[in-house]
């Protein structure tokens, strides 16, 4: 069977200089190619393409994640959204999520604690992190009221009391986070603030004691009330 060759432009022979030429526009012509694409500037209907491709692949895995997740009624009437998945956060679930203490109080738990409450609780879910008296360990310190000392402490750095409860109850202990009950973490935070020479040995903790705790460090943090300012203060 014959083959039709196309002849060569005039003037230009047959040979490997000719096919080399050929082989090295190919070669230029993927270079142009994938800078097109590194630099972003890829053709719209393949990057429409593409979109599209990563939109039904994330639908996919969200549904293979999700046993039953596509016969899933949201607990309200309505679209859940774009792709049709999820729900609207119920009350309960939105309630349970939100604990966080602001400095003057708000946000406060009922319960309470005492020193005494907390030695106990610092002995079984803190100690082996923080060290016997809080004096650190695999863990950052949190006693100590030396300004000067690193690294910052409770009784050194922290201008708010409320903080201490926020931060336990929220994240402690590390390989539990959110198991401790209002009374433990009141307890722990009376035990932490009397290590710092803050409370006394009766002190009980409370929604209604904890906010009145002046911190040795509140007056070394001062408002930021720069408007139109860039000065250090």
């Amino acid at each position: 069977m014959m083959r039709a060759v196309a002849a060569p432009p005039s003037g230009q022979p047959w040979g490997p200089r000719s096919h080399g030429e050929g082989r090295r526009r190919v070669q230029r012509a993927r270079v142009r190619a994938d800078a097109r694409q590194v630099g972003g500037r890829e053709s719209a209907p393949t990057a429409g393409r593409v979109r599209r491709g990563l939109r039904r692949a994330l639908a996919v895995l969200m549904l293979a994640g999700v046993p039953g997740a596509a016969a899933a009624q949201p607990p309200e009437a309505g679209a859940a959204g774009p792709l049709g998945l999820g729900r609207a956060a119920t009350a309960e679930e939105i309630a349970a999520l939100d604990i966080d203490v602001r400095p003057d109080g708000a946000g406060l738990p009922l319960g309470g604690g005492t020193v005494a409450d907390g030695a106990r609780v610092w002995d079984r879910a803190c100690r082996a992190c923080h060290g016997a008296e809080g004096e650190g360990g695999i863990a950052a310190p949190v006693v100590g009221r030396d300004p000067a000392a690193r690294p910052p402490t409770v009784g050194n750095y922290w201008p708010y009391a409320t903080t201490l409860y926020d931060y336990i109850y929220r994240a402690m202990p590390g390989n539990a986070p959110g198991t401790l009950t209002p009374d433990e973490v009141y307890g722990l935070v009376a035990w932490i603030l009397n290590r710092n020479d803050i409370v006394d040995d009766e002190a009980v903790m409370n929604a209604a004691t904890l906010p009145d705790v002046v911190m040795p460090a509140r007056d070394r943090f001062v408002p930021d009330d720069r408007l139109e300012s860039d000065a250090v203060r």
